[in-house]
This record gives C-alpha cells, sequence and structure tokens, in this order.
C-alpha cells in the first residue's frame, strides 16, 4: 500500500476534507483536521459505490 495520503484536487486550500491512500485492493480515508483519530478502510468495490453514490 501506498503511505502517501492525499487530498481531492477539488478540496484547494481548505482543511475541511477527507485525505485517502490508494492501494490494488483497500483505500483509506481520514479526517484532515483530526488525523490521530484513525482511519476507515474500504474495500476498492466499496469505495467505487461510495464514490459514485457521491457524484
Amino acid at each position: 500500500m501506498s503511505t502517501e495520503w492525499h487530498k481531492s484536487s477539488y478540496s484547494g486550500s481548505s482543511a475541511n476534507c477527507v485525505e485517502v491512500r490508494e492501494a490494488s485492493e483497500r483505500v483509506d480515508v481520514r479526517d484532515t483536521r483530526n488525523r490521530d483519530a484513525g482511519h476507515l478502510s474500504f474495500t476498492s468495490p466499496e469505495w467505487v459505490a461510495a464514490v459514485a453514490a457521491e457524484k
């Protein structure tokens, strides 16, 4: 898994967003304002479905 966290380019300079790190089988998501609270993990199909539902 990549250890590189990144946020969407749509977030601009906002601190109110989430960061993700992606691998072939899993996507981790965390709050940029509360990084030490941990993260949520999704399988790749779950993440694709969540993103599609938000569009």
